[in-house]
């Protein structure tokens, strides 16, 4: 992992291991107000592991979670990523132009986001920030 970001602004926090506690712990530090929205999103995935006998709800659940810490660690991302949102609330309806503009917008920011902690996970980085 190199020291600056390839993004060219400075990180909130560093990037979390792929580890559930990491990821809890860095949303925690950043963007606490969402950990209940983390939490029911835990329980319905692994409600519906258990009934589906599959763990790929929980891997999903994970993926996502840690797709939104790298939005909410990185100021580049949530600042277009809360304008989208703002875009998207102040439309009339589904059917208005900007909608779906900034639905697309919405999509490639978390996109951009996956890539990134796609890319970093498949780098084989071993720096440990779990225990923030």
């Amino acid at each position: 992992m190199t020291t600056q970001p390839d993004h060219g602004m400075q990180d909130l926090i560093p990037r979390p291991e792929r580890t559930p506690e990491a990821v809890r712990t860095a949303l925690a530090r950043i963007a606490p107000h969402r950990l209940d929205d983390m939490e029911r999103h835990k329980e319905q995935a692994l409600s519906t592991a258990i009934q589906d006998g599959r763990i790929g709800h929980l891997q999903a659940w994970l993926t996502h979670w840690h797709v939104q810490v790298e939005i909410e660690r990185r100021p580049d991302l949530h600042t277009r990523h809360q304008a989208a949102l703002t875009a998207v609330h102040g439309t009339n309806d589904k059917g208005d132009p900007a909608f779906r503009r900034n639905m697309n917008a919405l999509a490639a920011i978390e996109a951009e986001a996956a890539r990134a902690v796609s890319a970093w996970a498949g780098s084989g980085s071993t720096t440990r920030t779990g225990g923030m």
